[in-house]
């Protein structure tokens, strides 16, 4: 059965998911966080963050520690995305 190719295409089809899944949460909670620690984000800044590929965006979780204001935010995109 594991073997087959329908059942290889659906175990990988919830891998994915649950990828996908999981990088959502992870956007959402430093979304939060970013927040609490500077205010209402800017849906262009909202964005940005989404675009954050999974090791960059772990690095802003540790990152917004050390945030006092949106600047710093807005300063570390600028030096980290893309």
């Amino acid at each position: 059965m594991r073997e087959s190719v329908i059942y290889q295409e659906i175990h990988e089809e919830g891998l994915l998911e649950g990828i996908q899944r999981g990088l959502q949460r992870e956007i959402s909670l430093v979304t939060r966080l970013l927040t609490r620690r500077v205010g209402e984000l800017s849906p262009e800044l909202e964005a940005q963050i989404q675009s954050l590929s999974v090791e960059t965006l772990e690095d802003l979780g540790e990152a917004l520690l050390d945030f006092t204001g949106v600047e710093d935010l807005v300063s570390w995109l600028g030096d980290h995305a893309g």
